[in-house]
């Protein structure tokens, strides 16, 4: 098979990516198990491209139970050097109206029963996280918007929080006084693992409620959540698809020497076992 370019992860709502041709189900077994579910690998306009639905197919998996190492994996072994994410999310800004998209820059980890790394046994390595998205398949997504003729707000701060309930009313407003714009569940440690994996990562936030801190809003519900997420899935589809072909052509990601300088342990003592389970992501430099 072809090496793969570019990755989807579709969220809630987007469990399917329309106009893929030439598809192929692929199924990856990985050092951290079993992903979602298969990559559905295809051609879109001409790029090649892997889909993936992140809860897997019929929404069966909570944000907790991801194997998120595992989906960031397949990626990376199916030669993926851009990841476009696509995620529901509550505003937590008057400025961020059901059916907007926001493309955020910057996160916030409210989580604490999950792994956002590949390290470890043996092995310690620290990366640059920083500026956690991929300016490149940021400005695809805001170049995708325009195209497509919806709402695409560039910058932000994304709460990710551990679900999987919705916040408190305290927490909401909390978030707020920090200044953040929405809150999810998901993308955090997906943009943590494309960067130790050197992928560009970015995501496209779909706004479906104001979280409960508006007053006379009524409280998130799953209904009011899936009939907004109805609404935007045929508009996620238009702008993924414009932003697939905004990305750049047969370049490396701008983040693919990531993890040169982040290995911290003396390569010497690194376990084989730990090498090898590894080798996909940093066997280059060892």
């Amino acid at each position: 098979m072809d090496k793969v370019e570019i990755g989807i992860i579709g969220g809630s709502g987007l469990y399917a990516m329309p106009g893929l041709s030439g598809l192929q189900e692929v199924a990856i077994e990985t050092p951290f198990g079993a992903p979602s579910d298969a990559y559905m690998v295809g051609e879109l306009d001409g790029r090649k491209v892997a889909f993936l639905a992140r809860h897997g197919r019929g929404h069966r998996i909570t944000p907790t139970e991801l194997n998120f190492r595992a989906n960031i994996w397949g990626m990376k072994k199916l030669g993926v050097e851009y990841i476009l994410s696509v995620s529901a999310v509550g505003s937590l800004k008057e400025e961020h109206k059901p059916t907007d998209f926001v493309i955020p820059d910057q996160f916030i980890d409210r989580t604490f029963a999950r792994i956002g790394t590949f390290f470890g046994d043996g092995v310690v390595a620290h990366v640059g996280f920083g500026d956690p998205i991929c300016s490149v398949v940021a400005k695809a997504f805001e170049t995708a918007c325009k195209e497509v003729g919806v709402v695409g707000k560039l910058g932000g701060s994304y709460v990710c929080i551990e679900g999987p309930q919705f916040s408190t009313r305290a927490e909401s407003n909390l978030y707020r006084s920090w200044g953040a714009d929405v809150i999810g569940m998901t993308n955090l440690q997906e943009a943590k693992l494309a960067r130790e994996a050197e992928m560009s990562y970015a995501t496209m936030a779909m706004v479906t409620d104001y979280d409960c801190w508006r007053e006379g809003h009524d409280d998130v519900t799953v209904e009011q959540v899936v009939a907004v997420m109805h609404q935007n899935s045929g508009n996620a589809a238009k702008v993924v698809r414009a932003a697939v072909a905004a990305l750049p052509k047969g370049e490396k990601s701008p983040f693919a020497e990531a993890m040169k300088f982040a290995i911290m342990t003396d390569k010497t003592m690194i376990p084989d076992a730990t090498k090898k389970k590894l080798d996909l992501l940093i066997g280059k430099y060892l």
